[in-house]
């Protein structure tokens, strides 16, 4: 019997949707040669990491054993599965391999971070095979709302898997590949041993629409509209923008784009020649010359981002065009769960100014990129794996998937980050666990969630902050008394005094009653001043603040 083993390792996007990132080896026990798929972010809000750029997963653990990492293979250009690439590669070092679109994103990412762009190699689709250790990869061709989105056929010593990255079922996708079933039918006929499966629609009880569906509806929606038009979608969605640019000019309208992220996907559909007939666009200056019956602005902020251009617009004025009481707004887009609160802010501040907001509550006007229930089952009966193990999603939608690959006789296990499966055998065995988190990009420093820095941030804006400072002499007496400053408290509390002097006036009571052991140690009377103001702030205002205390002592 082999001593070798086939494992599983997810260390993002597993009980989550986003920051993606996934392991694989073969190998002996804990000598295992290792592929990584995928190395994305999430993004942060203002709740739970105020302040944080960017969040990633914790490779640690990869770090740690980075000498027995063969490659990294990027599935598509999502931020939540490439935009990691340039901030952890110095921390792994390897090759890293995606087909064209995606390298060229991949390439500016490591350039961005000065790494270097000649790691990452320009992979052809199934059937070029590329050789990391005990792995033969290809990457196979599927529709989803980005242009050369892949899955992988990853084939092992022990087996053939099939990583199916995020997926939909799209035979007329506008832009980029097609689902083509027998091209499936011809990955699955040596026999699949694993299907590791995009989980996020497995909800939906209906099969998944055709991104050609939504054309007609944008197309009388944008005809029918009496001022200006702006539509919003994911920057990344060259599908949908290419729709709506359509309607815009089939509608006789000229049609502007506004937003970076947006104008630099178009440039890298045109350079890598995913789009060959994208319509003519207008500037944003040639936009302000145009009527307003005639023009058509598509914008970034889908999500509600409060630097995007449909944030600028909902504040009055972006790049010099504002819309008016008569104009239409389109969500060409679902709202990401954690997003809801910025979007509907921006619906109300156009509702304000009299224009007319469409969302997609209707369903016309936007299709998902994932494979939804009857999908998935699809995917499930076309590959025929020996075993099922759901990814990309939240543990609700981990374990609904499954409940759907047991009822339909195969062998499944429910898998979070930081599980490592066993998958030598006929069933998935979870091997052990591996300590995994979050790394936060906090401004230019990348600091690990549980060093408390965020925690302690989150303190500050709940409970406001206070600094003493108080001045010892040399002979161990406080010199004169405290010094109060407030940030984040009311000025004044139950007393109606000043705040600051209330606890000014408790402080240096409690120092001139202080016994002359606790004035000649510095921890115990910090310790002993941060009680106190604490105490007396919650008399007088019910709220105990975060406190800094300083303590200068005078040498003689």
């Amino acid at each position: 019997m082999s001593s070798n083993r086939l494992i599983y390792l997810p260390l993002g996007g597993a009980g989550e949707i986003g920051m993606n990132a996934y392991v694989y080896g073969y190998g002996p026990e804990g000598k295992e040669r290792l592929i990584l798929v995928d190395l994305g972010v999430t993004f942060p809000n203002m709740d739970t990491t105020p302040g944080v750029d960017l969040i990633f997963p914790d490779v640690t653990w990869l770090e740690e054993n980075a000498e027995r990492l063969e490659a990294i293979f990027i599935t598509h250009a999502h931020e939540d599965h490439v935009g990691g690439i340039g901030h952890l590669w110095n921390r792994l070092k390897v090759p890293v391999y995606a087909r064209t679109f995606t390298a060229n994103h991949a390439r500016r990412k490591m350039e961005e971070h000065g790494a270097p762009e000649d790691e990452v190699i320009t992979a052809a689709a199934y059937p070029e095979i590329i050789k990391a250790g005990p792995f033969k990869v290809s990457f196979l061709p599927l529709a989803h709302s980005i242009p050369e989105s892949s899955g992988l056929v990853i084939d092992t010593p022990d087996g053939r898997i099939v990583h199916t990255g995020d997926f939909k079922l799209d035979e007329t996708p506008v832009v980029g590949d097609a689902f083509d079933p027998d091209l499936w039918a011809e990955v699955a006929k040596p026999g699949v041993k694993v299907l590791v499966c995009d989980s996020t629609n497995v909800f939906s009880r209906h099969p998944g629409r055709s991104e050609t569906s939504v054309a007609p509806e944008i197309k009388a929606l944008v005809t029918g509209a009496k001022g200006m038009v702006v539509a919003t979608t994911f920057a990344s969605n060259i599908a949908r923008l290419q729709t709506l640019a359509e309607a815009g000019i089939a509608s006789g309208r000229s049609v502007c784009l506004l937003g970076r992220a947006m104008k630099r996907m178009i440039t890298a559909g045109v350079e890598t020649g995913v789009l060959t007939n994208f319509p003519s666009t207008i500037t944003a200056e040639e936009a302000q010359q145009v009527p307003r019956e005639n023009l058509m602005l598509i914008v970034t902020g889908s999500q509600g981002e409060r630097r995007a251009a449909s944030a600028g617009l909902s504040r009055g004025k972006y790049l010099g065009l504002s819309m008016k009481e008569g104009d239409l707004f389109l969500f060409s887009s679902k709202t990401i769960p954690g997003n809801e609160r910025g979007v509907i802010n921006i619906m109300n501040a156009y509702s304000e100014m009299g224009v007319d907001v469409v969302d997609d509550s209707t369903g016309h006007y936007h299709v998902s990129g994932h494979a939804n229930g009857p999908d998935l089952q699809r995917a499930h009966e076309i590959f025929a794996p020996q075993m099922i193990i759901p990814m990309h999603g939240e543990h609700r939608h981990l374990r609904e998937h499954v409940r759907l690959a047991e009822n339909g006789g195969r062998a499944a296990v429910l898998a979070v980050n930081g599980t490592m499966v066993n998958l030598s055998g006929n069933k998935p065995k979870v091997a052990e666990y591996i300590e995994t988190g979050r790394t936060y990009l906090d401004g230019s420093v990348q600091i690990s969630a549980l060093d408390g820095i965020i925690r302690d941030r989150i303190r500050m804006a709940l409970n406001g902050h206070v600094v003493a400072t108080v001045i010892i002499d040399e002979e161990d007496e406080p010199l004169g008394g405290a010094w109060i400053e407030l940030m984040g408290l009311p000025k004044a509390g139950r007393s109606k005094a000043p705040l600051t002097d209330v606890l000014e006036e408790d402080l240096s009571q409690i120092l001139n009653r202080m016994d002359d052991k606790t004035l000649r140690d510095d921890d115990k009377l910090e310790e002993a001043i941060r009680r106190e103001i604490r105490r007396s702030a919650n008399d007088e205002i019910g709220r105990k603040p975060e406190v800094t205390v300083v303590v200068s002592r005078l040498v003689g």
